[in-house]
């Protein structure tokens, strides 16, 4: 068995993937109007990622190590942003199933779930921006 801290980072990649994949999918659909396939791989792939951005948030909290100094300022920013990733992406997926569920993907909401989907893509990339210069600036020998 290997031990609880490496949770975290196995987990790490998923919502990073899906969520950028998905909103990518998102935008390509912007430009291909009657292709519906792109709009629900990007829905799809918004749900899965948001799970596994929350997945990935609790292993965070639960089984990573206290830090201190330069490093537990870096961690407590990535820590806010992956907060932040989470609240969003959920916002986002609830929106989003709203919309299917109640058939209408046609109307100004969507324009905001894509708006709060951009939103999210963002703070997926600042968070793993944050965790990638935690670990190469402090926990990776050099």
């Amino acid at each position: 068995m290997f031990p609880t801290t490496h949770f975290h980072p196995l987990l790490v990649h998923f919502p990073i993937a899906l969520l950028l994949v998905g909103f990518l999918a998102e935008v390509v659909a912007l430009f291909y109007k009657k292709e519906i396939c792109l709009t629900k791989f990007g829905f799809y792939l918004l749900i899965v990622g948001t799970l596994a951005a929350i997945v990935t948030w609790l292993s965070g909290i639960l089984f990573t190590a206290e830090m201190e100094g330069a490093a537990g300022q870096l961690r407590d920013r990535h820590e806010f942003m992956a907060l932040t990733t989470v609240i969003l992406a959920a916002i986002t997926s609830v929106l989003r199933f709203y919309l299917v569920r109640q058939k209408r993907e046609k109307t100004g909401l969507k324009k905001l779930a894509f708006i709060l989907y951009a939103i999210t893509a963002a703070c997926v990339g600042i968070t793993g921006f944050f965790g990638g210069n935690l670990v190469y600036s402090f926990m990776m020998p050099l």
